[in-house]
């Protein structure tokens, strides 16, 4: 190795790189089949940037309305409905943030996201209490059901 040329051998390759067309160089391996091509395409163009938003904007007023709760979260029956529309938060969250990923909308796949987050936070204020991890409150007791 000590007695190579590099400069010949790298001459050398570029004549053979030279000699070979660029169709031939980038190999169509990763390319997709026509048929393919047009199938996505045509799920793109069926799929409305309308009906993206309109998802998001679905999700979006789930996570407002969370903060308008009008049922106690103490314990029992309002809790668990809580915890539910809580995690409904989330899934919406994750609904939403495929479409916007599907469609490279790539603020409101950031909002979606931040709805995922908004539901979890929802409902850790009301289950870490619950299970020992956060100090239990008047509002947040360690309770599940009511006696």
């Amino acid at each position: 190795m000590a007695g190579t040329d590099w400069d010949k051998e790298m001459k050398k390759i570029d004549k053979q790189l030279e000699s070979i067309s660029d169709d031939a160089l980038i190999s169509p391996a990763g390319a997709k089949a026509p048929a393919e091509k047009a199938r996505v395409a045509e799920v793109q163009r069926t799929t409305s940037t309308f009906g993206v938003f309109a998802r998001l904007v679905l999700a979006v007023i789930l996570g407002l309305a969370m903060l308008f709760w009008p049922y106690s979260v103490r314990c029992g029956p309002g809790l668990f409905a809580y915890l539910f529309a809580s995690g409904m938060v989330g899934v919406a969250g994750v609904w939403s943030a495929v479409w916007t990923w599907r469609h490279r909308a790539a603020q409101a796949h950031v909002l979606s996201l931040l709805l995922v987050v908004w539901g979890l936070v929802l409902a850790g204020l009301e289950v870490l209490p619950r299970v020992g991890y956060a100090f239990p409150t008047v509002a947040h007791p360690a309770t599940w059901m009511c006696s």
